[in-house]
């Protein structure tokens, strides 16, 4: 069954449409909102959300981009939703977690398996996680939609609402960000000033 075909049955009210969309969408929605919030429990919650604003404003689908990055930008709006909202009502409770009994600095690995990370490869993925989720929002989620999700910056630039060349900029600071990140990360694993 076609994509518009599906649209058209779900603006009907047609369930079994819907049940489809989910179906098809859901691995997408999920992994995207894993790859920026990271956290399983949250992604789930996001997704669920995602589908429910998918089915009350399919009429607003207008079809002059992909369904596909319809979809991308409710995910990254809802995401970044929670977010906010994450931090707005747990900011005294993250001071605390980040700073153990005696003040030292707490280091948790995200608490996440992304789906796409080979077992023997979970530690070097956590530290990468960990310093994405570091990155400025703007460059998180082109980092996330590019290098995680496999979309071109055509692609990236119709889901962030801004042109290729902003895209690229984004992207080679996130990159550069990273690169930093990880080098502290590496030096004071391994003790050394050679990366």
């Amino acid at each position: 069954m076609s994509e518009w075909i599906l649209i058209e049955q779900l603006r009907q009210g047609n369930e079994t449409a819907f049940k489809t969309i989910v179906e098809t969408w859901q691995d997408m929605v999920y992994n995207t909102a894993l790859g920026i919030i990271q956290n399983a429990e949250d992604a789930e919650d996001i997704s669920q959300e995602v589908f429910v604003q998918v089915y009350e404003s399919i009429n607003t689908f207008k079809g002059e981009a992909k369904f596909s990055t319809w979809l991308y930008k409710i995910t990254v709006t809802k995401t970044m939703d929670h977010i906010r909202r994450k931090k707005r009502k747990k900011r005294f409770a993250f001071i605390q977690s980040i700073f153990g009994i005696n003040d030292e600095i707490v280091h948790d690995p995200p608490d996440f398996h992304h789906p796409g990370i080979v077992l023997d490869k979970k530690e070097t993925a956590a530290e990468l996680f960990k310093a994405i989720d570091q990155l400025p929002e703007n460059q998180k989620i082109a980092f996330t939609l590019n290098k995680l999700e496999g979309l071109n910056y055509q692609e990236v630039s119709e889901i962030m609402n801004t042109t290729v060349p902003s895209i690229e900029s984004l992207l080679h600071r996130a990159k550069n960000n990273l690169k930093k990140l990880l080098e502290i990360y590496y030096r004071e694993k391994y003790n050394t000033d050679k990366f």
